[in-house]
Parts: C-alpha cells; sequence; structure tokens
C-alpha cells in the first residue's frame, strides 16, 4: 500500500478523540466523543464511526491502530483503581514506609515472607507459609497482586516461584517487580508494582473495548498503545504493563504538539477535562525523567517525560475552601462530571433538584452536588456501610443532600468514587463557561443554576462568595487561569533547576511573582517572560491559554488541530525498547553476569562483557518484536567503572545498554 492510512484514538477522562492520518497528507479527518466510563466500546465507536464516515474509506483497509489515553494517569492522579494486595519478599516492615510504599497501599493487605536475594543475586531461604495460608481468601481480598523481592532485578527466582504459586491456585493477575525495571531500589519498584497491578482492570478494559471495535468493524491492523516516553507498545504487552501507559496521553501530546508546530523549543501544555500537562521541548525532544514518572504525587520507576501532571482541567471539582475568615475556590483534583454535562442524559429531573434547592433560603452544603452509580460490579468485599449506599443510588444523577442520610456517609461516597463504582456531578469550569456563554455544548440553564447555587454559599465573615452566577463564573475561570499560569511557570522553573540554573522554588509562594501575575497599580512593576512558545492543546486550549499567555508574558501558539493531537501523536511515534544487562565483580576473578533469564559466572572481564552485550541486545530486540516493531534498528552503549588504585585497575561493575527502535508493523506488512 502506497499511502496507508493510520487510525490514532485517545481516551480521555471527558472525550474520546479520533484522526484518521497519512504521512503523505496529514489529518484526512477527525472526530470527538464523549467518553463513555460504562463502557468504553461506545466512546470509541462513536469518534472511530465518525471519522471513517468522514472520510469515506473502507474500514478494513486502515493499516494501523493506535491508542493514547490519560485513563491511567487520571486514576492515580485521583486516587482510583482495582483492589490489590503486594507480596513483599525479604522485605522488612520499615522498607514498607519507604519511597511512598505505605501511602501508596492505603490498607491493601500485605503479606511479608522470608526470602530475597543479596546484592550479588545470591538467595536467602524462602518461605512460603504465610501466602499459603491466604491463598483460599485471596481473590476476597484483592483482584490483583503484586510482587516484589529484594534485589529481584539480581535474581527473580523469587519472584516467579510465587508468581506461579499464585497462578496455580487463582486466577488472579500477578504482576513482578522484576517485569518493569530493572533499577535498584525495593520499596521504589514495590511502589510501581503495585500502581501496575492497581491499573490492570482499567487498561484491559480499555483494550477489550478497542479490540472488539476493531473486530466488528473488520479492522484487522495491529493495535498500539502509547507509553509515557512517547513510545509505542503492542496491545498486549500494554495489558502486562498498564503503568507504562501512565502519561500515555501526555507523552503523546507531545509528540503530537512537535508534529503540528515544527517547534524544537517550547513549553507544551494540554488542558484536559481532568489534567493539565506540561513538558519542556529542547532540540524536538522532550527530556525524558531520570527519576521515573511523578503521578498522583508517587514517584515510579517507569521511564517517563519529565512532565508536571496537575489535576487541573475543565472538568475538576470547583469547592469552597472555608478555612480562615474569607472563602477561596478549590479547583480539583478530582475530576466530576460537569452539571451541563450530567443534564443532557436527565436534564429536567437535575434541573428540577438545582431549582429545588435555590428555592431554599437557605443554602446547603451538598447543594449543586449528585451521584450516580456507574455501571461496574462491586467487589465482593466491599464494606457493609459502601454497600448500603451503593443500593440507594441509580444509574441517574440524584442530588446528595437527598441521598446521604448521615455526616458519615461522606467517606463512603469518596470511597465508591474512589474505586469507580460511583459519578459525582458538580459545578466545574467547564459549567462556567457555559454559564459566561463562552460554551454552548450542553445544558447551559443546569450550568446557570448550579453557578448560582455555588454564588451564594457564605465565607467565614458571612458574606456570600460571589453575587451572582455570572460573577462566580469569573471568578472560577480566574482561578484556573492563575493557576495554570503558576504551574506553566513552576515547570520552566524545575527544568531550569535540572539544567544548573539554580534552585527551583514555588512561584506561589514568592512574592515577586505574585505581583507579576496579579500585575497591581504600583511604583515598582514587576513583569515575566518566557524564552520560548507555550504551546496550548486541547479541545479547549483556544479559550483559556490566550489568558494565561497575557498573565506570563508569553506567545501563544495553538495548532491547527490542537484538540485532536493525542491521537496524531499516538500514530506518528515509534516503537523504542531497552534492555540493562549488569557486571559485577563479587570475588576477585569472579565476573557475574545479570539482567537475563538467568546469572551467568566468568572467570575473566572480557567474555562477561561479550557476553552481556548479546544478552542485552537480544532482550532489546525480542522486546521490541513483541512490541510490534517492523525489521528494527539496534544500538549498543556501555559504562565500565574501572578506577585505577595504587597503579592497578580495579574493576568495579559494567552497564551494557541495547537500545531497539522501529516503525510499527503494518497490517500490510508481510508476517
Amino acid at each position: 500500500m502506497s499511502n496507508p492510512i493510520f487510525l490514532g484514538i485517545d481516551t480521555g477522562g471527558t472525550y474520546t478523540d479520533a484522526v484518521l492520518f497519512s504521512e503523505t497528507r496529514g489529518v484526512v479527518a477527525k472526530a470527538k466523543a464523549l467518553t463513555s466510563h460504562d463502557d468504553l466500546a461506545t466512546g470509541i465507536a462513536a469518534a472511530a464511526d465518525a471519522v471513517i464516515a468522514q472520510s469515506g474509506i473502507d474500514a478494513a483497509s486502515i493499516a494501523l491502530v493506535s491508542l493514547s489515553t490519560t485513563l491511567a494517569t487520571n486514576a492515580l492522579v485521583e486516587g482510583r483503581g482495582g483492589q490489590v494486595a503486594l507480596v513483599a519478599i525479604g522485605f522488612e516492615p520499615a522498607d514498607l514506609e519507604r519511597a511512598g510504599l505505605l501511602e501508596a497501599l492505603s490498607g491493601a493487605p500485605v503479606y511479608r515472607l522470608p526470602g530475597g536475594h543479596d546484592v550479588h543475586g545470591k538467595p536467602r531461604t524462602l518461605d512460603l507459609s504465610a501466602l499459603q495460608a491466604a491463598l483460599p481468601t485471596l481473590a476476597e481480598e484483592a483482584e490483583a497482586i503484586a510482587v516484589a523481592g529484594y534485589f529481584a532485578v539480581r535474581n527473580p527466582e523469587h519472584e516467579i516461584a510465587v508468581r506461579a504459586l499464585i497462578r496455580e491456585a487463582t486466577s488472579l493477575p500477578v504482576t513482578c517487580s522484576h517485569e518493569l525495571s530493572s533499577k535498584l531500589g525495593g520499596p521504589k519498584r514495590a511502589l510501581t508494582t503495585l500502581l501496575n497491578a492497581r491499573l490492570i482492570g482499567m487498561i484491559d478494559r480499555l483494550i477489550s473495548a478497542s479490540t472488539a471495535f476493531l473486530a466488528a468493524r473488520g479492522i484487522t491492523a495491529p493495535l498500539m498503545v502509547v507509553r509515557g516516553d512517547g513510545a509505542l507498545i503492542s496491545a498486549s504487552e500494554a495489558r502486562l504493563r498498564p503503568i507504562e501507559t501512565i502519561l500515555s496521553g501526555p507523552a503523546a501530546s507531545l509528540v503530537g504538539a512537535r508534529h503540528l508546530t515544527g517547534l524544537d523549543r517550547a513549553i507544551v501544555a494540554d488542558i484536559g477535562g481532568t489534567t493539565t500537562d506540561i513538558a519542556i521541548l529542547e532540540d524536538g525532544r522532550p527530556r525524558l525523567d531520570p527519576e521515573g514518572a511523578l503521578v498522583g504525587g508517587f514517584r515510579t520507576m517507569v521511564e517517563a517525560v519529565a512532565m508536571q501532571t496537575h489535576g487541573l482541567g475543565g472538568d475538576s471539582d470547583v469547592a469552597i475552601l472555608r478555612d480562615g475568615i474569607a472563602a477561596g475556590i478549590l479547583l480539583g483534583p478530582r475530576r466530576v462530571v460537569p452539571l451541563s454535562l450530567a443534564a443532557l442524559s436527565d436534564g429536567s429531573n437535575l434541573v428540577s433538584a438545582l431549582k429545588r434547592q435555590l428555592a431554599n433560603d437557605r443554602p446547603g452544603r451538598l447543594d449543586g452536588r449528585f451521584a450516580a452509580r456507574t455501571a461496574m460490579t462491586p467487589p465482593r468485599h466491599l464494606p457493609d456501610r459502601d454497600r448500603l449506599l451503593l443500593a440507594r443510588l441509580g444509574h441517574d444523577f440524584r442530588p446528595l443532600d437527598t441521598v446521604l442520610v448521615s455526616a458519615s456517609e461522606r467517606s463512603a461516597l469518596d470511597r465508591l468514587a474512589g474505586q469507580g463504582l460511583v459519578r459525582i456531578s458538580a459545578f466545574t469550569p467547564t459549567d462556567a463557561m457555559h454559564v459566561l456563554g463562552r460554551l454552548s455544548l450542553w445544558n447551559s440553564k443546569a450550568a446557570r443554576l448550579g453557578g448560582a447555587l455555588l454564588a451564594r454559599q457564605r465565607d467565614g465573615r458571612g458574606d456570600t462568595l460571589a453575587a451572582d452566577e455570572a460573577a462566580l463564573a469569573e471568578r472560577v475561570i480566574a482561578t484556573l487561569t492563575e493557576i495554570s499560569a503558576h504551574k506553566v511557570l513552576e515547570a520552566g522553573l524545575s527544568e531550569d533547576a535540572a539544567r544548573g540554573f539554580g534552585p527551583a522554588f514555588d512561584p506561589a509562594r514568592t512574592e515577586a511573582v505574585r505581583r507579576a501575575l496579579a500585575r497591581p497599580t504600583s511604583i515598582v512593576g514587576f513583569r515575566l517572560s518566557l524564552d520560548r512558545p507555550l504551546v496550548g492543546l486541547g479541545a479547549s486550549a483556544s479559550t483559556y491559554y490566550p489568558g494565561i499567555g497575557a498573565l506570563l508574558g508569553a506567545e501563544i501558539v495553538v495548532p491547527d488541530h490542537a484538540d485532536v493531537a493525542n491521537a496524531i501523536g499516538a500514530v506518528v511515534g515509534q516503537i523504542t525498547e531497552m534492555a540493562e544487562v549488569l557486571v559485577t565483580a563479587p570475588e576477585p576473578s569472579v565476573f557475574l553476569v545479570s539482567g537475563g533469564a538467568q546469572m551467568e559466572l566468568f572467570d575473566a572481564e572480557e567474555p562477561a562483557l561479550r557476553n552481556a552485550r548479546e544478552t542485552a541486545s537480544a532482550i532489546a530486540l525480542a522486546k521490541a518484536e513483541r512490541a510490534g516493531a517492523s525489521d528494527p534498528s539496534l544500538a549498543v552503549d556501555e559504562h565500565i567503572s574501572a578506577p585505577v588504585i595504587d597503579g592497578q585497575r580495579q574493576f568495579v561493575e559494567a552497564r551494557i545498554r541495547a537500545v531497539s527502535s522501529g516503525r510499527p508493523r503494518l497490517a500490510v506488512d508481510p508476517v
């Protein structure tokens, strides 16, 4: 096929985007559909069918399908995900309190087993008795299992044994830490594995929805998924390692931004429904974060672009900060369904409830807030209080002032929402834009009523939050603009600090920056500037970013097709896989090669290095081929630490890294 057509799909928290793309013609067609969280296939089908109909092509002729998503990122930012258990081999109790692991566990069951290995991969005695005793009830406690062993990257045999035992006794998916990272740092690797297990169900549903749609339309093209570093992997690999899809959507947007603008140097900010993602382009490429992706406050071992992800978007929950005397506005980090959107499916009941609340002379703290249960099946171990509350909810949005019968049920509702069993609807910046007439996508009447309810809430002095819904909407948009400007500055300052240009600092806590953004009438004025354009991406970029650029004194670039940059980035990337093998010298004239399927010993340095190069190359090529690469290339580099002490060369270690890259295999390629 001389001019193959690619289908790019981006599933976000609010919209699912689809693009048909040709390397010679560019964007052939694009479309959006609301993301259907209860059944992801519905939103995917609606968006993809729309672009196929626009273009008039035969769906069966599509040569490649690639998917980017913010679902995993959003889940970690919002604290959502499946119920998991951790099997920690050779870990001490204090290890569980490092690297944010205890916070991430959030009460999940932990089984500590004696075992693990030392730094050279030599085993300690493994005792499986505690796990064997728990096997009969394990499936009732968790939907997926994370397994992390001490120094498993040097020798994974204990993790493999535990995985085999769990798989023999249950049908639960199991993730082992050595499959996700070759880096040292047991607690951080355990954290990464735990988060991976938490995301398995979510990403599996997304890929299943995508493959079902492709099959129904007769599309036989390979399905790829964007990783957090912007590279592509096959859908089957993404199912096993969903943690690698955190920052998938943001990484795809960077690839798309570079393609759409041609800019080599820029700050790229992508505002979606749930998050705002900001990264720096230098020499046409984003920098990878050497410490691993930071999402939702957790520092993982996932190699990803150096991206700052904030729980700030068009669908961020607008809440009231009542600390102190004056009231303030809080945005996010939780995404809620905008009132204007919720009213599309159940407008009369929702609007009636808003009118009833507005007719009450006394404002209630639950005014303008609604809940509905999703189609997800609740887990068997759901607490009684949560189960009773869930039973009172229907699939249509109901006002919380009639649903919650006690204050303690607020925490139960938060838990249900965190597990994806309940959706919350409330006032958002998207509603504010409907109030101001800058958007007219959905039900503006519901937005105005919700804004009026929020405007009359009172602060510590007894003053109302705003004069009316319009003034409240202006305040919400001003808050979003100011916070966004701070986040862009924060990203730029962090990048400067990473390059050695002074320490990073929080611009929100700096008086000079505050004055520069507020621009008060004063004798001494402060001004800010950026050394490169600010590229705004997302469906609402053209609405929000001119105001952000005005605060920062920055050139704003909102390219054509900025609303579907993620979907474009999903199909213009390539597959890149890496393997690292380590050579150490535990004893004189003994060289240990680890990082492959098993450890190997050599009595001389050069044979050990040769074996390490061959092993790393074979692993990288095999990974690239599994990921779907066609005719991948290979590059190998090595770093040898061998200082000269007292005139004698002392070998310490060598790290051999192999990188294999290639474009995805197309449906028309020979297998």
